[in-house]
């Protein structure tokens, strides 16, 4: 929320200075985010009327001016911009005027001396438009500091609200909050209601009163669309960040910003019978103001007359019924809005409405009418015409029940002790009707304030007025109890740990993602989507993390890092079939299986460039020692995979302790080509749950003897997976062999086609004594012959 101080302090004026202000309202839960003046620092600018403007004797885009500046002055001036005329206002540089980026000096122009600059709006640092002078008022006097015309010491704050303060998205509910804050009086201008001088009504029929419980209505005829804007509005809206587009649409944006209740204004020609409002018909389409056409769904809310629709509820109007420069009758609408009703509708018909805004945070259902009263007060001011009566329509408005408030809750949570007295003092402050009774306190919470519902926002409110700055900071008091921590399961933070010593980067990504990205790496057709997503395309929940790892290097691709090694742990969003069994109970909920899981992508050089090491991309086998390391000291099974989202022939399954605990593969050619990558990355994803259990160290006597090594070369059918063959040996290995590797495979000459030849180190070993060669070589034989029965491996000569 931007608005000018100039016109917070038409509110409330505290006698305290603009930086004394900013901290008032930053430390009463209005966060300010930005203080920053409305023009730059130039001096010596004044007002000039131009009395003569002839074309320049030496020049043909030139203009010789002969310019009033006040106090009988004039001056001989020369100008380019295309829109100078005679009887014209606008701001002279005076000869030592120092503008942003320059200093006026006396200069001849094409041989005719000129004392001084007409200047642009860019001249001044007040925008980047350059086309021509800045035209003045017409009431300006000549010498005028044009500061002081334009109102150019002003200052412009922006707050950063939060969602739940919506009843300070307006300037008279933070000049509110800022008489409560300084006890300063509220002045808020008058709103006399329009005598109505035409009968004419039009009917409203509210078809969903739980959406629209309240809706106003009046016609005002004869209205000038085409009158000017005043200057003093048009500068308001401008400085909250509006621009001025015509002065029907400006008084609705103004009293918008001024009460907080947005308003609409209908072409009153355009509308055929009465007003409905009510939910959309299936297949029912309407262009907005914006020349947007959306097709609408029955949950949306819409404002019709007997045949078409009018506007989409509390979010934007319709093309056919907007005021135009040819309208000439008006029908001003302010309804109120549950905000239920409008949340999400304009994000997912991608839309930027400020009404919509409001509306999804509360708006005040009390000030309705005033609303419209203040509009046509403006209308009937800038435009002329006749106003008619109010039509209104109304059902049950929200209820404002009661909160219970305890002094002593309040002091316990504050951390302040507070009397019964000190309490019902700043609720009469915060203009909060109260009842009093031993100690507790039933606060009734006004109309528009949403965000004041249980017990604990009433405490924050007492916080707030009592100042977080006076609260006293106290160390918290507790007996402290040291928590088990189990050597059977590494936390989360060791695993990060790991993977970061191995020079991975961690991200953190949104659980929303776009649904082909689940339909491209995960085969996912059916994915978890969402009712009311952030955006259009982050519309369902992920299944895996790929989809978010591949935008993570695309990103740093496009800002020319070349090699990238990047992990994120976060959840994963499954559905539950009947036969499903989750690891972790407590995450499935409603049908739903919530795992946490650990990502990692990377891509480009496997290590950093150096003149030590050759550059050689990242492989498949560089990310399974990174997995593996990830797992040590247990070992895992990696399996062929078929992945929809992994290059096949290049993916493996992790399996441990018998279960499948995650995968790691290079990305499948497909979706390399779609997003535009220039190689492969390889990735991975693991459960955490199967990644946290470790084994316990158990003692092991060191043997104090040499230990036998002998190697072993055996001949293999070619589709023989040498995990089995591992896996065999540890299993059935004699008792005096401590390890067995795999340190050479071979295929080519002198081994048969179809063959591999795989050759293992052995290493034998006894606690008590040492081995001799026979019982080493009976150890070896016992493996051969184990390895010939199993696999019909054949002893390489």
């Amino acid at each position: 929320m931007k608005f000018p101080e100039s016109w917070l302090r038409s509110f409330v004026d505290p006698k305290i200075s603009t930086r004394e202000l900013a901290r008032v309202l930053t430390m009463g839960g209005l966060d300010v985010e930005s203080v920053e003046p409305v023009a730059p620092a130039f001096d010596k600018v004044v007002v000039g009327q131009v009395l003569q403007a002839a074309k320049h004797p030496n020049a043909d885009r030139l203009t010789l001016c002969k310019v009033d500046v006040g106090g009988g002055t004039t001056l001989a001036i020369v100008c380019g911009a295309p829109n100078v005329i005679a009887g014209m206002k606008a701001p002279v540089a005076l000869l030592g005027a120092r503008l942003p980026g320059m200093e006026i000096k006396q200069a001849k122009v094409r041989g005719v001396e000129s004392s001084g600059m007409l200047c642009s709006a860019r001249d001044l640092g007040l925008s980047q438009d350059h086309s021509g002078l800045l035209v003045l008022p017409v009431d300006a006097q000549p010498g005028t500091d044009v500061r002081r015309v334009l109102d150019l010491d002003d200052q412009l704050i922006t707050l950063k609200l939060t969602p739940n303060r919506g009843d300070c998205l307006s300037l008279r509910g933070i000049a509110r909050e800022v008489s409560i804050l300084t006890a300063t009086p509220l002045i808020v201008p008058a709103v006399t209601p329009a005598k109505a001088a035409l009968q004419e009504k039009r009917e409203i029929l509210l078809q969903d009163t739980a959406a629209c419980p309240r809706y106003c209505g009046r016609i005002i005829r004869s209205v000038d669309v085409k009158a000017r804007t005043p200057d003093w509005m048009v500068r308001r809206l401008e400085r909250c960040g509006m621009r001025s587009i015509s002065a029907i649409v400006d008084i609705t944006n103004f009293v918008m910003l001024e009460l907080g209740q947005p308003l609409h204004a209908f072409d009153n020609r355009a509308i055929e019978g009465e007003v409905i409002v009510r939910r959309a018909r299936k297949g029912e389409r309407l262009r907005l103001l914006n020349g947007q056409e959306i097709e609408l769904t029955p949950d949306v809310l819409l404002i019709t007359d007997t045949k078409k629709p009018l506007a989409l509820g509390g979010v934007m109007g319709g093309e056919a019924s907007a005021v135009s420069g040819s309208t000439a009758e008006v029908f001003l609408e302010a309804a109120w809005f549950s905000p239920s009703a409008v949340a999400g509708r304009a994000r997912r018909f991608a839309l930027s409405s400020d009404a919509a805004f409001r509306f999804e945070r509360g708006v005040d259902f009390a000030a309705t009418r005033e609303a419209i009263e203040r509009a046509t007060q403006l209308v009937l001011d800038v435009c002329g015409g006749a106003a008619g009566p109010i039509s209104e329509a109304a059902a049950a408005l929200p209820q404002r029940n009661p909160v219970r408030l305890r002094s002593s809750r309040a002091s316990k949570i504050i951390g302040v002790q507070f009397s019964d007295e000190q309490i019902a003092g700043l609720l009469k402050r915060l203009q909060l009707p109260h009842a009093r009774s031993d100690g507790e306190f039933a606060v009734t919470p006004p109309s528009y304030r949403f965000d004041l519902g249980i017990e604990e926002d009433m405490v924050e409110e007492v916080a707030r007025l009592h100042g977080y700055d006076n609260i006293p900071s106290r160390p918290p008091r507790a007996a402290l109890a040291v928590l088990p921590v189990p050597e059977g399961r590494r936390t989360l933070s060791e695993l990060k740990r790991i993977l970061v010593d191995r020079e991975f980067f961690e991200v953190v990504n949104f659980s929303f993602v776009e649904a082909q990205w689940e339909s491209d790496f995960c085969g996912n057709a059916e994915p978890i989507v969402l009712e009311n997503p952030i955006a259009a395309q982050l519309d369902v929940m992920r299944s895996s993390l790929i989809g978010s790892l591949v935008a993570n290097l695309r990103f740093n691709l496009a800002r020319k890092v070349d090699r990238v090694r990047v992990f994120e742990a976060a959840r994963c969003f499954l559905r539950l079939s009947g036969e499903e069994n989750p690891r972790d109970p407590a995450r499935a909920l409603a049908g739903y299986h919530q795992p946490l899981r650990v990502g990692g992508l990377a891509y480009g050089p496997a290590a950093a460039e150096q003149w030590g090491i050759p550059v050689r991309p990242v492989d498949f086998y560089d990310v399974k020692g990174d997995v593996e390391a990830l797992l040590a000291p247990r070992e895992a099974r990696f399996a062929p995979l078929a992945h929809p989202g992994l290059h096949p022939g290049r993916a493996a399954s992790v399996i441990l302790g018998g279960a499948a605990i995650g995968w790691l593969g290079e990305l499948h050619p497909r979706w390399q080509r779609k997003y535009d990558l220039p190689r492969a990355p390889v990735l991975f994803e693991l459960d955490v749950v199967g990644l946290a259990a470790v084994d316990v160290p158990r003692y092991r006597e060191i043997s104090k003897f040499p230990p036998v090594i002998r190697d072993r070369s055996m001949e293999f059918d070619e589709a023989i997976p040498v995990s089995g063959i591992l896996e065999e040996l540890t299993r059935n290995r004699p008792p005096l062999v401590q390890d067995i590797r795999l340190f050479d495979f071979y295929r080519g000459k002198g081994v048969e086609r179809g063959k591999k030849s795989l050759a293992f180190r052995v290493v034998m070993q006894d606690t008590a004594r040492t081995l001799t060669d026979a019982e080493a070589d009976a150890a070896m034989a016992q493996l051969t012959e184990l390895l010939a029965a199993k696999f019909g491996a054949k002893l390489r000569t």
